[in-house]
């Protein structure tokens, strides 16, 4: 136990220096972009692919996978129940709701959680490309379908193309390739690339930090569909994940901390993104990632304590 806390607190040391950082001016607010795209498009895919690459297939493609998946369907549906069918709102709506509620952090933060507190990167590849590859798509589906009348229909081949300009789905699947097929780069290809791969957790911790050390600048909300996403991300999907893991599969030590961990993890600052590229709920987005990201380190900290 005394390891994985201690992992955890490690990590949570390097956000409070990004935090602090910020605070004194030594990075300013504009600068938690640059180091969060150089963590997304850079040190983060190097990481995955080095860590898939090298993997275990069975260890990544398990039963923590599988209950990770099962947490998120009943959150999604959760949130699909109350939003659509009892306050009536509309899909776009509903749509953006559900990933607010469900699509987590799994790559600046959930790559550094899997690898310092669950010693396996490889952890969040699934949950990475799960998203990315199948959940964001059909999220999109649905949100061009409801703009089609504004003359912003987007092509087919523009959605299912999509995902494979996401650096870390192109990073996760060359990783599995390379696994599946036993191919070993030779170390003067993969000395470089494990150079960068070492920068992916401290820059993304250090980003964290610093958009955390910006305070509220953006307007946020604590009307009910906020309050739902962010109760349902926050608390609901990891102690759902727990139930099924602990009591349906009765899994226990790693097997059993590493689902429940991930799925504690915050909204993804992705779903913001999509809300504003599709003018859709971007105050219920926005508040969704910061509360859920606020909220998210005691909730870790504490499931770190209690499962390790």
């Amino acid at each position: 136990m005394s390891a994985v806390v201690g992992a955890f607190g490690a990590l949570v040391a390097v956000a409070v220096l990004g935090y602090v950082v910020g605070l004194l001016g030594v990075l300013r607010s504009q600068d938690e972009l640059v180091l969060s795209r150089l963590a997304f498009f850079v040190a983060t895919p190097a990481l995955l692919f080095t860590t898939v690459a090298r993997a275990d297939l069975r260890a990544i493609f398990s039963v923590v996978l599988v209950t990770n998946l099962l947490s998120l369907f009943v959150v999604q549906v959760v949130f699909l129940v109350v939003a659509a069918a009892i306050w009536r709102r509309t899909r776009s709506e509903a749509t953006i709701g559900v990933l607010a509620s469900s699509y987590v952090n799994a790559g600046n933060l959930g790559v550094p959680v899997a690898a310092y507190v669950l010693g396996n990167g490889a952890l969040v590849a699934p949950i990475v490309l799960f998203q990315v590859v199948i959940m964001a798509p059909i999220a999109f589906a649905v949100l061009d379908h409801d703009r089609q009348g504004s003359g912003r229909r987007v092509s087919l081949r523009t959605i299912l193309t999509r995902p494979f300009r996401n650096p870390l789905t192109v990073a996760s699947l060359l990783g599995l390739l390379f696994s599946l097929l036993g191919v070993r780069l030779p170390d003067v290809v993969m000395r470089p690339i494990d150079l960068v791969a070492a920068a992916a957790v401290p820059v993304a911790l250090i980003a964290y930090g610093l958009s955390l050390s910006a305070g509220t600048k953006d307007s946020i909300t604590l009307r009910r569909d906020v309050v739902l996403a962010v109760a349902l991300k926050t608390f609901v999907q990891p102690l759902t994940a727990y139930v099924i893991a602990r009591w349906v599969l009765d899994l226990h030590g790693t097997a059993l901390l590493a689902p429940t961990l991930l799925a504690a993890l915050p909204t993804a600052q992705n779903v913001y993104v999509y809300a504003v590229h599709y003018r859709s709920s971007r105050t219920l987005a926005r508040s969704a990632v910061l509360l859920s990201t606020v909220l998210s380190i005691p909730v870790m900290i504490l499931i770190a304590g209690l499962l390790a």
